[in-house]
């Protein structure tokens, strides 16, 4: 199935939720200048990063291009392996390095000195220089005789490396020499697990049948064997704080403590997780053990009990199995309530994972499930098929209802307490009868006040009970078939009942009178309401859905185009969008106005059920056989996107699942294709480098240009009421010139000459002043740079002078006047100083306006510079338009 960079013209994938490990096994770094320690466990294509203080997620990593097969870390680089390629990610984030050489999936990873050693599932082992990248040495292992499962490096054995093999044998390698030193005969069972323990020369070796062998490597001899009765040995730690105690992972999800003084069992944890232990690391030099499994969890223990035994410290977690139904939870979009195959609960944040909480799981007696423990829970009660959350009372009862898988028990959650709640609404008419059928429930429903709930069940019945008491407080048999669904519209005033046979049936609020019926020609397989328009979705057995309008009871859009059952149906708030899922891997966007089809994608794995948010930003599913949540953003709301109806022929294309990471892999393959091509879209440009597309500013100070047509006025209302003194002498300190800059009088003029009176001062006879000497240059050379830099370091008042200087009158001339609006055409025509050329044109009208309008010379250069300004205005007009329309269209769509 091949992959487009724009499968969907509306969705673009966001990140993923709700995964926080899998069976790849972690790895622990130390950070000397954070003085912490971090995790790194796998999630998929990407791993992820977590301090150990918090359990907070401090990093994400770049996705890679298959599923990491293998961790290791060093004090430089994360060193992962993805499908026959080995890389190296810097800053736990950024893949540096990538390391090709194998020819099948690399297994195993060990950072060795300078150098990392890889074997892959066909026996082949590559040391590896970081540095250079290159191959150091190649050993190839027949996979019959000697099929590598573990390594690990012995401490103090320079350039040697420790094998085991699926056989039982161990080997010792000198890497330096590329000979085998050593093998040892092993204990007939293959070996899952070698760590070198807390005494030089031995080492752990954990075997399939359960033992855990210390032996020493230099006498060949077996120190003491332990033997777990829980399956095989997954993982082995130890502890380095100072307690001689080793620990062990098992398959069945137990944890062994060993007590190494005095060689015998001290304590293990029972059900510490619901998988094998595939990640086991004892912190070092601290009381804490950090554990991961494929259940989707990451622990911390700590060893403080009296009996030195762990306890758990801290817990992340998701759900251990794939979830079944999602809904966004609240009016802000910043929560998913999701329900899963392992009957628990969860809520997802779509701000940061530390809001993420878990409701807990369901069980029929509570106190008695947390005694017996999760694993062996007796009370445990089957997966949540369907459920539906009211926020409107949270505060005040349970406002969440949920339907089991064979059950005709109805659970209540409460969301804000984050916990199950105390009904188990059940109708007495189910306690009696006697049905070859089992009775379930098969639909759920409550008011928009959330008083009510509503159950639908494969007898046809519907009941309506109190939230609050969970007492029974109306029902009618509203069909002779299983009810599909079941829909309350926002005032309380009417109930709309699917059942599978194809009717739709309207009722007045508690079933006290049937308003009327809507007969389908195809079965129901759900509804959805959108209460606020009153439009009603209804999934048929066709594969197609029709829309009806409640109050009309009248079928008004009917779309086609699925080829297998649709697994669930959302609407956009406004309801103008109706979005399906469908087991046939797509999703569809139907426009309800037009009735057409505006957007279609498919997936890699089908959609079981999704859920848009109530502000329009994401789009929310989860996946067969897989246990995160996908988020979707809604490219409508920042770019412009063409909502045309697709044609008949369309052929939709694949899009790739989202990351974990807050951009999506298309994204960041993007950004990777144009830092290797060089692109420069995310450089610096400078004015000269926009001046074709936009207009730049001077950034001068708005004192040097605002106020320049209002200097007479500032000047009047600045006058001193006191003629100014003159300071006393003082021989030690030199005089200063007036001006923005700072200088110096070194003149022998008389510092008593009497200062004008006038601001304006005017030249000698014929001679110019020094603005209109620039201009006259500027004008025979077309360069009018250096006129600009001398007007940006004159103040208002030296502006004001030298521009009523360039009047015929006060020693200038036309032509002066002419050059002055050149030079003003030639700025507007550059696109910079913006600001400046039209604060110094609108000085030059107002002060020799008289003189423009009646002289011929200048008009015509004026009316030059009027058709510049105007073509420079329009083109910046047009984008302000636009950005003010896109504005607008943003506070309108989420208001």
């Amino acid at each position: 199935m091949a992959f487009s960079q724009n499968p969907s013209k509306i969705f673009t994938g966001f990140r993923a939720l709700g995964f926080v490990s899998n069976h790849i096994p972690l790895a622990t770094r130390y950070h000397k200048r954070h003085k912490d320690n971090y995790v790194i466990t796998c999630v998929g294509r990407a791993f992820h990063v977590y301090n150990i203080s918090k359990l907070g997620i401090v990093a994400v990593s770049d996705s890679h291009p298959e599923d990491i097969s293998a961790v290791a870390v060093d004090f430089r680089y994360v060193f992962t392996a993805a499908g026959k390629e080995v890389f190296l990610v810097a800053r736990n984030k950024k893949i540096e390095k990538t390391l090709k050489g194998h020819k099948a999936d690399v297994t195993l990873l060990l950072p060795f000195g300078h150098h990392l050693i890889s074997v892959d599932a066909e026996g082949f082992l590559i040391v590896w220089d970081i540095k250079s990248k290159e191959q150091y040495l190649q050993i190839k292992f027949d996979p019959l005789a000697f099929a590598v499962t573990a390594i690990a490096h012995p401490h103090t054995y320079v350039n040697k490396f420790l094998l085991g093999s699926e056989q039982g044998t161990l080997q010792l390698w000198n890497v330096h020499t590329n000979k085998l030193i050593y093998t040892f005969a092993g204990w007939g069972s293959s070996i899952t697990a070698v760590v070198q323990s807390t005494a030089i020369d031995v080492m752990a070796i954990g075997l399939e049948d359960g033992q855990v062998i210390l032996h020493n490597l230099a006498l060949d001899k077996t120190i003491v064997k332990f033997k777990q009765d829980f399956g095989p040995i997954t993982r082995i730690g130890f502890r380095t704080d100072g307690h001689p105690m080793m620990v062990t992972g098992s398959a069945a999800g137990h944890i062994a403590l060993w007590d190494l003084e005095n060689r015998k069992l001290h304590s293990y944890l029972k059900d510490a997780h619901f998988a094998s232990v595939t990640g086991l690391e004892c912190l070092p030099s601290e009381p804490l053990m950090v554990t991961s499994a494929a259940d989707n969890s990451l622990k911390v223990w700590i060893f403080d009990l009296p009996d030195g035994g762990a306890r758990l410290l801290r817990l992340r977690e998701g759900h251990s199995a794939p979830p079944s139904s999602i809904q966004f939870y609240g009016n802000d979009g910043q929560n998913i309530l999701s329900a899963g195959h392992d009957s628990t609960m969860r809520s997802f944040s779509t701000v940061h994972d530390k809001f993420n909480k878990s409701l807990g799981r369901a069980s029929y007696l509570k106190k008695a499930s947390k005694r017996a423990g999760l694993k062996l829970d007796k009370h445990k009660m089957p997966p949540i098929v369907k459920f539906v959350a009211e926020p409107s009372r949270e505060s005040d009862w349970d406002n969440v209802l949920a339907c089991h898988r064979g059950l005709d028990l109805v659970s209540t959650w409460n969301y804000q307490r984050s916990t199950m709640g105390k009904h188990m609404i059940t109708h007495k008419r189910f306690k009696t009868d006697v049905s070859e059928h089992s009775i379930h429930a098969t639909a759920v429903e409550i008011s928009s006040c959330g008083n009510f709930g509503f159950i639908g069940y494969s007898t046809g019945h519907v009941d309506m009970y109190n939230m609050q008491s969970g007492e029974y407080r109306a029902g009618t048999q509203a069909h002779y078939c299983t009810v599909r669904g079941i829909a309350c519209d926002a005032l309380n005033q009417k109930i709309v009942t699917a059942g599978s046979d194809g009717n739709l049936r309207f009722w007045r609020f508690k079933f006290k009178e049937l308003l009327g019926e809507l007969k389908l020609d195809v079965f129901i397989s759900q509804i959805l309401l959108h209460r606020d328009s009153s439009m009603l979705a209804v999934a048929l057995d066709d594969f197609t859905v029709s829309v009806v309008d409640m109050d009309t009871r009248k079928k008004v859009r009917h779309f086609t185009g699925h080829s297998s059952s649709i697994s669930d149906m959302t609407f956009r708030a406004d309801c103008r969008w109706l979005i399906t899922a469908s087991m046939d891997c797509s999703i569809r966007t139907w426009n309800l106005p037009t009735g057409k089809l505006i957007d279609v994608f498919l997936l890699q794995s089908a959609a079981t059920s999704i859920s848009m948010s109530p502000c329009g930003n994401f789009l929310a599913t989860i996946h067969v056989g897989d246990v995160g949540v996908y988020l979707w953003s809604n490219k409508t709301l920042y770019t412009h996107v063409s909502l045309t109806p697709l044609p008949e022929d369309y052929i939709p294309k694949c899009a790739d699942l989202p990351n974990t990471a807050a951009m999506d892999e298309e994204s960041s393959e993007l950004v990777q294709s144009n830092l290797e091509e060089g692109t420069e879209e995310d450089q610096y440009k400078s004015p000269e480098q926009i001046a074709d597309e936009l207009v730049s500013l001077s950034l001068l100070p708005t004192s040097r240009w605002l106020n320049l047509l209002n200097l007479d006025i500032i000047q009047m209302r600045n006058k001193p009421k006191e003629p100014p003194k003159a300071p006393k002498a003082a021989p030690f300190f030199l005089p200063t010139i007036a001006g923005l800059q700072p200088q110096f009088d070194v003149t022998n003029a008389d510092s008593t000459q009497k200062v004008s009176e006038s601001r304006i001062k005017r030249p000698l006879l014929g001679a110019l002043s020094d603005l209109a000497v620039q201009l006259t240059r500027a004008h025979h050379s077309s360069s009018y740079a250096d006129v600009l830099r001398s007007m940006k370091e004159m103040g208002p008042s030296a502006i004001d002078r030298e521009i009523r200087l360039l009047s015929s009158d006060d020693g200038g001339s036309e032509d002066v006047m002419v050059y002055f609006l050149e030079y003003i055409e030639a700025t507007l025509k550059s696109n910079k100083d913006f600001e400046l050329a039209h604060s110094y044109l609108a000085l030059f009208l107002k002060v020799h306006g008289e003189e423009v309008a009646s002289k011929h010379q200048i008009s015509a250069a004026l009316e030059r510079v009027a058709n510049t300004q105007l073509h420079s205005w329009d083109r910046i007009q047009l984008l302000l338009q636009k950005s003010l329309g896109l504005v607008n269209y943003l506070r309108s769509a989420t208001v």
